[in-house]
């Protein structure tokens, strides 16, 4: 089974840090946060695994060489410049003959990948997408009224909301839809997909899954780390 991982982006939220390392090569714990992700890819069965970068790609190089330190076969897709979150995708067109997995490189989650692909290849859908319920606490009052007279005030509520949690289970002629040498995120990918009538199921994600996107996310993974949230 074959995996793509989109370690390309610049991670600039996560600066200072990221002005030296990759995001996806940030230590969390003793491993970086690639290393977690490629070790429970390979004890799900993925034992060949794409990693598409751009920003700082000899860094990775360095850490991983071929992937056989952790059992797998790790193949390198460099992009001239950055082509977003699914545009990579076109490089390895080639090589993807067969439904595979493709997710962000800041991602901690404790799925199990097979799981997934099974539940892909029964759904008979083109695409899946990984969801994941999450709170979203507001940092503001919320007011509702009725005309002028106000009826109600929440204090910072919270909001629950299915997110997409940037792990997707494809099969490989959603590639034709991707055009070339140009950058075309993933969200742009799923919105034309919709508008042909593409079938896209959701896989709704029980397990821990964290987006290493914001410093706090960093220090929360740290935490999850330390607890054992993540051990395969």
């Amino acid at each position: 089974m074959k995996a793509v991982i989109m370690a390309g982006g610049l991670g600039t939220r996560l600066s200072p840090f990221t002005k030296v390392i990759p995001k996806s090569l940030l230590p969390v714990g003793e491993q970086s946060v690639l290393e977690i992700t490629i070790q429970g890819l390979k004890n799900s069965g993925f034992l060949h695994i794409y990693l598409a970068v751009n920003y700082k790609s000899r860094l990775f190089e360095a850490y991983f060489g071929d992937g056989a330190e952790w059992g797998v076969r790790i193949h390198y897709s460099k992009e001239a410049e950055s082509l977003g979150t699914a545009g990579p995708l076109k490089l390895l067109q080639s090589e993807l003959g067969e439904p595979f997995l493709v997710m962000n490189g800041d991602i901690l989650t404790n799925l199990d990948f097979r799981r997934l692909r099974d539940a892909h290849l029964e759904n008979g859908a083109a695409l899946t997408v990984v969801t994941k319920v999450v709170d979203l606490p507001l940092h503001y009052g919320v007011v509702e009224s009725d005309n002028e007279i106000i009826t109600r005030i929440t204090e910072k509520p919270v909001i629950r909301a299915e997110v997409n949690a940037g792990i997707y289970f494809m099969n490989p002629e959603i590639i034709e839809y991707i055009p070339e040498g140009r950058k075309y995120d993933m969200t742009v990918l799923l919105q034309d997909l919709l508008s042909r009538g593409a079938r896209i199921r959701r896989f709704e994600l029980k397990d821990y899954w964290l987006d290493i996107g914001r410093l706090e996310d960093y220090d929360r993974a740290q935490e999850y780390v330390r607890e054992g949230l993540f051990d395969r």
